[in-house]
């Protein structure tokens, strides 16, 4: 499908224009680069098959020639999802060898790790996995496009990542001198923020009509997959809420739910511990900030208190606690916390328990009803 034919969805009864990450204009400034670099032909315009299997036609720009490479841009259009990178240009610089082989690297505006963070390593440039395996096999359908018999060395840059930067928390996730590249499906799906919070509605308003009373909280996939794969339980009665998790509350309580069971992932779930209902980074960011609380009061000293406040994931501070013999008592009070802001936020017509997992420990805690909540959504 090409990006004409897919240009808008409709959320809410309205039209929204779809835009494409800054993975995809990484992956199509490097492929039109490296064909030009090989063909010695000028391109204009270069087309890119995107993960979700939609094809795009994008305009090359700012087109740079030397002896042995080229580099050349990509302006990123965002649609119409609200994204501080929008209009941005990405650059791609592809390069000769004469050795086989190929290198991935960023350079200005392309934030680095400053240490080890999931799969990237310490040093290495914040390209995600799925757009440098986009990077690398657009380069390589060249290479074998014009039959070079070597390789090449790819550089990936964004000047104006410096400066946006700066408006993110990148530095709290371990990143730093600039953006990432992202982007698992190549394109952006807009959903405006009050789309979003409608749609929340309207999906638990569905299963209410339906005659279901309780149902699942999710923020997302993982909550999704840990349900279906670890838990056996029924993601047909789950409720995607997004970063949205007072809003949904609030829906519950509004269409007359008799209970809700949030599951997530930490890294959202913890925060609600310190009042907050809104989990996405741009609102707030205190998970180190609860987990080192907590673990004060569950006997921490201070070495172990400043080690958690420096943590970037609720990964590295999870094996801390894990280490030290915390992570129970921990997790416990922590659990406790989540239940007075949910209780608090659902007042008491509804009931709302919540149940919390990490990817490698599983469940690390649940609250008073979750059993009872469990049953009841059968």
């Amino acid at each position: 499908m090409e990006m004409d034919k897919m240009q808008v969805v409709w959320k809410n009864q309205k039209e929204l224009r779809c835009g494409y990450t800054t993975g995809s204009c990484a992956a199509a400034a490097a492929k039109a680069a490296a064909a030009m670099l090989f063909s010695g032909e000028e391109i204009r315009q270069v087309s890119l098959m995107t993960p979700k299997g939609i094809e795009l036609y994008l305009e090359v720009e700012k087109i740079q020639r030397e002896n042995e490479s080229v580099s050349c841009a990509i302006q990123k259009d965002s649609g119409d999802d609200p994204d501080v990178t929008n209009g941005i240009f990405v650059y791609a610089k592809v390069t000769k060898k004469r050795e086989k082989g190929m290198t991935l690297d960023g350079g200005i505006g392309v934030g680095r790790f400053t240490r080890k963070v999931l799969e990237q390593e310490a040093g290495e440039a914040a390209i995600n996995k799925v757009p440098r395996q986009m990077i690398r096999e657009a380069v390589q359908s060249q290479i074998e496009k014009y039959e070079w018999d070597g390789g090449a060395d790819i550089v990936i840059y964004i000047p104006e990542g410096v400066e946006i930067a700066k408006k993110t928390f990148n530095p709290r996730l371990g990143i730093e001198g600039g953006i990432s590249v992202l982007g698992t499906s190549g394109i952006v799906e807009p959903m405006s923020e009050q789309a979003l919070t409608q749609t929340i509605f309207l999906e638990m308003k569905m299963l209410r009509d339906e005659g279901h009373r309780y149902c699942y909280l999710t923020p997302g996939n993982y909550g999704n997959d840990f349900l279906r794969q670890t838990l056996g339980y029924d993601q047909e009665l789950a409720v995607k809420c997004s970063n949205y998790i007072g809003d949904a509350i609030d829906d519950g309580v509004r269409l007359k739910m008799d209970g809700l069971l949030l599951v997530g992932h930490i890294g959202k779930l913890v925060k609600i511990a310190a009042g907050v209902m809104n989990t996405h980074s741009r609102q707030a960011d205190a998970r180190m900030e609860v987990l080192a609380v907590h673990a004060a009061m569950a006997g921490a000293d201070r070495e172990t208190v400043c080690a958690l406040m420096k943590c970037f994931t609720t990964k590295e501070a999870l094996d801390i606690l894990e280490k030290r013999g915390l992570l129970e008592e921990t997790m416990r009070t922590v659990m406790e916390k989540i239940e007075y802001h949910l209780a608090k936020r659902a007042g008491e017509k509804m009931k709302v328990g919540a149940l919390m997992f990490s990817d490698e420990l599983g469940v690390l805690g649940k609250t008073s009803f979750v059993d009872e909540l469990r049953k009841k959504i059968g």
